[in-house]
């Protein structure tokens, strides 16, 4: 029997990514898309009257801005699932998107393609953080070397001497999670422990350092 489908409300104030996202989702299996506006202030409306699974929504945008939109959701409609789109990769308003409750957070240059994909992660709980940012140097490495973007958010916390809770609280995982991605991480690295795994990113440009501060 066919999974039940992810019913979806977008919201954006740009019409032309609004029938983007549409498009893509009426075309991915697993997605119905009930509902659309591009105003912030229409979208509890849109919640109340067509109760979603899940609301795909633009950070800023006129009426209400994505965040106090995320807010307000929070209070009325706690189990609607809300997912950010951005065209910003600011670390600050990735953590407190996530912080207010937000299930994910997407950048806008991510290839269409992936958006399903990067959707049902964030849905599954498997991945939070944003997705479709420029390739740098470093990122290419880590691609080539097999790590994920989970993987490479990690190594670099661990380069920064923060310890398993710490990760855990950081990245809203389990710690048993973390321990699962330190174990893919050494084995990719062909390291045995958390400092031959630091070494190896300091060594190698994957610890952050020219990138963060």
């Amino acid at each position: 029997m066919a999974a039940v489908a992810v019913k979806v409300i977008i919201a954006d104030d740009h019409q032309l990514i609004l029938n983007s996202l549409k498009a893509t989702l009426d075309a991915a299996d697993g997605f119905d898309v009930i509902g659309q506006t591009d105003s912030g202030a229409h979208v509890l409306p849109l919640v109340g009257r067509l109760a979603p699974d899940l609301v795909l929504m633009d950070v800023q945008m006129p009426g209400m801005d994505g965040l106090t939109c995320l807010d307000q959701l929070q209070v009325r409609h706690p189990e609607v699932k809300v997912i950010l789109i951005s065209a910003s990769a600011e670390e600050s308003q990735i953590q407190n998107a996530l912080r207010r409750g937000a299930t994910g957070y997407i950048l806008k240059s991510i290839d269409p393609a992936d958006l399903p994909s990067a959707l049902r992660q964030a849905l599954d709980g498997t991945a939070f953080y944003a997705v479709g940012g420029a390739e740098s140097a470093d990122e290419h490495l880590s691609r080539t070397i097999g790590l994920t973007e989970r993987e490479v958010t990690i190594l670099r916390a661990l380069a920064r001497g923060l310890s398993n809770k710490q990760l855990s609280q950081d990245l809203f995982v389990s710690e048993q999670t973390v321990k699962f991605h330190l174990s893919n991480i050494y084995r990719k690295l062909s390291v045995s422990n958390r400092a031959e795994a630091v070494g190896y990113a300091h060594r190698h440009g994957l610890a952050g350092d020219r990138t963060e501060g």
